[in-house]
């Protein structure tokens, strides 16, 4: 892909002559004049160098060319600290300024992430799509420690869900309410199905809308249960 936009230059093709100008310059002269008088890319070079197991030289690394921060005369010298310097913030273990108190952790309040860590299975949660989900197991990362409830619930009286297909609620029926989610609210359906049921280019402009708007209005209503359970649960 980058070779036919141009990024990267042809592969190079070694001449003897390119070869010895390489020995004879590389250790003494900057390796993008070299790419230069060459017409090949600096990593080119390089590259060469190191193969042939050349080195620049100790002069060569003391002159202005190398652009070493630790010559002498380099400019950068002034703007370093001094030795004994002591920072501005040594000793402060925070800052804080009007109107930070408000999305500051408090003292010993753990970060969602921790807290969902230190739940033990069998505990549940709303994930960020609205569904209840029971932590099933200590030993996976992140989501898959954690099923869906309908898809559990269907599972213990059906077994394994077969390939292709996934346990949805029922139109209608949806909901993350832990005595809600019965058997018979939902059901085993094709991915097929699930597409067809969940596109909106099948209805109406105005119809396809308020969908969306009623999705947007029920995330706003899920995260605000869940935040209100959290808050009662401290």
């Amino acid at each position: 892909m980058t070779k036919s936009r141009g990024i990267n230059k042809p592969r190079a093709v070694w001449t003897d002559e390119m070869v010895a100008a390489v020995i004879a310059r590389y250790p003494h002269e900057k390796t993008e004049k070299i790419a230069l008088d060459l017409g090949l890319g600096v990593g080119q070079v390089f590259s060469k160098a190191t193969n042939l197991g050349l080195e620049k030289t100790q002069v060569y690394l003391a002159s202005p060319d190398a652009c070493r921060l630790r010559r002498e005369d380099s400019p950068g010298i002034a703007f370093r600290f001094p030795k004994g310097h002591v920072p501005a913030n040594k000793g402060v273990k925070g800052i804080s300024y009007p109107g930070m108190e408000a999305t500051q952790f408090k003292k010993g309040q753990l970060s969602p992430r921790c807290q969902a860590m230190l739940k033990q299975i069998g505990d549940l949660r709303i994930n960020s799509y609205g569904y209840l989900e029971r932590k099933i197991t200590m030993g996976l990362n992140g989501g898959r420690r954690w099923r869906a409830e309908h898809r559990l619930v269907w599972e213990a009286a059906n077994g394994i869900i077969p390939d292709g297909h996934v346990v949805v609620f029922k139109p209608g029926m949806r909901s993350n309410i832990l005595e809600e989610i019965t058997l018979d609210k939902v059901e085993l359906i094709s991915r097929r199905e699930l597409m067809n049921r969940n596109t909106l280019h099948n209805y109406p402009k105005e119809i396809a809308l308020c969908i969306q708007l009623r999705g947007a209005v029920n995330r706003k209503i899920n995260r605000r249960l869940k935040d209100e359970r959290a808050t009662t649960t401290k």
